[in-house]
Protein backbone atom coordinates (compact mmCIF):
# COMPACT_ATOMS: atom_id res chain seq x y z
CA UNK A 1 0.00 0.00 0.00
CA UNK A 2 1.44 3.43 -0.93
CA UNK A 3 2.43 5.76 1.84
CA UNK A 4 -0.06 8.51 2.52
CA UNK A 5 1.04 12.07 2.11
CA UNK A 6 -0.68 15.01 3.71
CA UNK A 7 -2.20 16.89 0.75
CA UNK A 8 -2.04 20.11 2.76
CA UNK A 9 1.67 20.11 1.89
CA UNK A 10 0.76 21.00 -1.68
CA UNK A 11 -0.37 24.45 -0.58
CA UNK A 12 3.28 25.43 -0.17
CA UNK A 13 4.45 23.78 -3.41
CA UNK A 14 7.26 25.92 -4.87
CA UNK A 15 6.32 24.89 -8.42
CA UNK A 16 2.76 26.16 -8.02
CA UNK A 17 3.99 29.30 -6.27
CA UNK A 18 6.40 30.03 -9.13
CA UNK A 19 3.64 29.57 -11.71
CA UNK A 20 1.30 31.82 -9.71
CA UNK A 21 4.00 34.51 -9.51
CA UNK A 22 4.80 34.18 -13.22
CA UNK A 23 1.13 34.70 -14.12
CA UNK A 24 0.95 37.77 -11.85
CA UNK A 25 4.07 39.27 -13.44
CA UNK A 26 2.69 38.59 -16.92
CA UNK A 27 -0.62 40.29 -16.05
CA UNK A 28 1.32 43.27 -14.64
CA UNK A 29 3.31 43.77 -17.86
CA UNK A 30 0.26 43.08 -20.05
CA UNK A 31 -1.62 45.91 -18.33
CA UNK A 32 1.11 48.40 -19.22
CA UNK A 33 1.50 47.14 -22.80
CA UNK A 34 -2.25 46.86 -23.56
CA UNK A 35 -2.59 50.50 -24.75
CA UNK A 36 -0.02 49.68 -27.43
CA UNK A 37 -1.97 46.64 -28.62
CA UNK A 38 0.62 44.22 -27.24
CA UNK A 39 0.83 41.40 -24.76
CA UNK A 40 4.07 40.78 -22.92
CA UNK A 41 4.92 37.71 -25.03
CA UNK A 42 4.41 39.69 -28.23
CA UNK A 43 6.53 42.55 -26.91
CA UNK A 44 9.30 40.07 -26.16
CA UNK A 45 9.18 38.72 -29.72
CA UNK A 46 9.49 42.23 -31.15
CA UNK A 47 12.33 43.11 -28.77
CA UNK A 48 14.24 39.91 -29.54
CA UNK A 49 13.90 40.38 -33.31
CA UNK A 50 15.02 44.01 -32.98
CA UNK A 51 18.18 42.81 -31.25
CA UNK A 52 18.93 39.67 -33.25
CA UNK A 53 17.65 40.42 -36.74
CA UNK A 54 15.84 37.76 -38.78
CA UNK A 55 15.67 34.57 -36.72
CA UNK A 56 14.28 31.12 -37.36
CA UNK A 57 11.20 30.17 -35.39
CA UNK A 58 12.82 27.29 -33.52
CA UNK A 59 15.77 29.38 -32.40
CA UNK A 60 13.54 32.33 -31.52
CA UNK A 61 11.30 30.11 -29.39
CA UNK A 62 14.36 28.69 -27.62
CA UNK A 63 15.89 32.15 -27.07
CA UNK A 64 12.62 33.40 -25.57
CA UNK A 65 12.03 30.28 -23.49
CA UNK A 66 8.69 29.69 -25.21
CA UNK A 67 7.02 26.59 -26.51
CA UNK A 68 7.10 26.68 -30.29
CA UNK A 69 3.28 26.59 -30.43
CA UNK A 70 3.11 29.67 -28.19
CA UNK A 71 5.54 31.49 -30.48
CA UNK A 72 3.53 30.41 -33.53
CA UNK A 73 0.34 31.95 -32.08
CA UNK A 74 2.11 35.18 -31.12
CA UNK A 75 3.86 35.39 -34.49
CA UNK A 76 0.59 34.94 -36.38
CA UNK A 77 -0.94 37.88 -34.52
CA UNK A 78 2.17 40.02 -35.03
CA UNK A 79 2.20 39.19 -38.76
CA UNK A 80 -1.49 40.13 -39.10
CA UNK A 81 -0.67 43.47 -37.46
CA UNK A 82 2.18 43.97 -39.94
CA UNK A 83 4.77 44.13 -37.16
CA UNK A 84 6.80 41.10 -38.26
CA UNK A 85 7.17 39.24 -41.54
CA UNK A 86 8.58 36.01 -42.80
CA UNK A 87 11.86 36.86 -44.40
CA UNK A 88 12.98 35.12 -47.57
CA UNK A 89 16.04 32.93 -47.75
CA UNK A 90 17.56 30.84 -50.54
CA UNK A 91 16.50 27.72 -48.60
CA UNK A 92 12.70 27.47 -48.85
CA UNK A 93 12.65 25.27 -45.73
CA UNK A 94 13.85 28.19 -43.62
CA UNK A 95 11.28 30.82 -42.73
CA UNK A 96 12.96 33.29 -40.38
CA UNK A 97 10.90 36.01 -38.79
CA UNK A 98 11.96 39.63 -39.13
CA UNK A 99 10.80 42.89 -37.60
CA UNK A 100 9.11 45.33 -40.00
CA UNK A 101 9.41 49.11 -39.85
CA UNK A 102 5.90 49.24 -38.40
CA UNK A 103 6.96 46.68 -35.80
CA UNK A 104 9.98 48.79 -34.90
CA UNK A 105 7.77 51.86 -34.43
CA UNK A 106 5.37 49.84 -32.26
CA UNK A 107 8.25 48.51 -30.18
CA UNK A 108 9.74 51.99 -29.77
CA UNK A 109 6.34 53.40 -28.71
CA UNK A 110 5.75 50.56 -26.20
CA UNK A 111 9.24 50.58 -24.70
CA UNK A 112 8.54 53.39 -22.17
CA UNK A 113 5.44 51.50 -20.94
CA UNK A 114 7.50 48.31 -20.59
CA UNK A 115 10.16 50.25 -18.65
CA UNK A 116 7.50 51.73 -16.35
CA UNK A 117 6.10 48.24 -15.74
CA UNK A 118 9.60 47.05 -14.92
CA UNK A 119 10.23 49.97 -12.57
CA UNK A 120 6.90 49.43 -10.78
CA UNK A 121 7.08 45.66 -10.55
CA UNK A 122 8.19 45.70 -6.92
CA UNK A 123 5.58 48.36 -6.01
CA UNK A 124 2.69 45.96 -6.60
CA UNK A 125 0.57 44.93 -3.62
Amino acid sequence: MPATVDLALTRACPCLAARRRARAVTRHFDAYLRPHGLRSTQFSVLAMLAQSGPTGRGRLADDLGLERTTLTRSAATLERQGWIETSGTPDARERPLALTESGRRTLDAALPAWKEALDRLDDRP
